[in-house]
């Protein structure tokens, strides 16, 4: 298992902010987890990291379970991609620094640039058809090439476990799709690493993703297979209003049956 979360729940004063929750996921099986504002998505993501700790329940990752292992040294093992990452960064520092301080863990890079991790920084580039940006500094960047770059610097270090945590948000129509097509892109390569993609919008679950898990109000609403979560009634039940559930090219795309007033 790469994820094994065992009757978690999170307390913040007076209030669970998760509630139960069981959630595991294997090695190459590429999970998205779906929810709206507040359903505890970002919560979840935390306490995978290590950065929250539970107040009932067990986590292991990656084999390694929460309490019995060097959380610094597991987290040289995970990739994630997030807006509050994004913020972090030094505006002025060029690609190819950002993307080999991923090797390190460091926000700025303090560590001497070995030519092994020039070659590597300038291959990930290239795969995410980014290499032109290379001299660049970040501030340059449209949001979409900052998205790529920081998904870059995560493969940097050659991670088991990758989180997305929605990184599409702010991206216009072509963008995300070109984002979207790097990321099912990566999921092809022999070393993928395992990938959890966080998002409110249904229509950016890409093929490769094989699970679903529906969160709300902190709680598991469902989770299982894709074609057996993204369904109309379950949709509706989930959105609390008449969902319509249509395919095309091997993604789901939701209309509503009603209009909402």
């Amino acid at each position: 298992m790469v994820i094994d979360i065992r009757n978690v729940s999170w307390q913040r004063g007076n209030e669970w902010i998760l509630k139960n929750i069981s959630w595991q996921v294997k090695e190459k099986e590429h999970c998205c987890i779906l929810g709206l504002n507040g359903s505890g998505k970002t919560t979840l993501l935390n306490m995978i990291n290590g950065y929250i700790w539970p107040t009932k329940g067990e986590i292991h990752v990656l084999g390694n379970k929460f309490g019995h292992v060097n959380l610094r040294e597991l987290r040289k093992s995970i990739g994630w991609v997030s807006s509050s990452l994004q913020q972090q960064l030094h505006e002025n520092e060029n690609i190819r620094d950002i993307v080999v301080s991923g090797k390190f863990a460091s926000i700025g890079l303090y560590d001497r640039i070995h030519v092994e991790d020039d070659e590597k920084a300038t291959e990930l580039l290239t795969m995410l058809g980014c290499e032109h940006l290379k001299n660049k500094s970040y501030q340059t960047l449209s949001q979409g090439e900052k998205q790529r770059i920081l998904i870059a610097r995560a493969l940097m270090a050659d991670p088991k476990l990758l989180i997305l945590d929605e990184p599409c948000t702010g991206l216009d129509l072509l963008a995300r799709e070109h984002l979207l097509q790097m990321i099912e892109k990566i999921t092809e390569h022999p070393d993928a690493p395992t990938i959890i993609y966080v998002t409110h919008h249904v229509e950016e679950i890409l093929p490769c993703f094989k699970k679903v898990l529906l969160l709300n109000k902190g709680e598991v609403f469902k989770e299982g297979r894709k074609e057996e979560v993204l369904t109309s009634e379950t949709l509706s039940d989930f959105y609390q209003v008449p969902i319509k559930v249509d395919e095309k090219n091997k993604r789901v795309w939701l209309s509503l049956e009603e209009v909402i007033y």
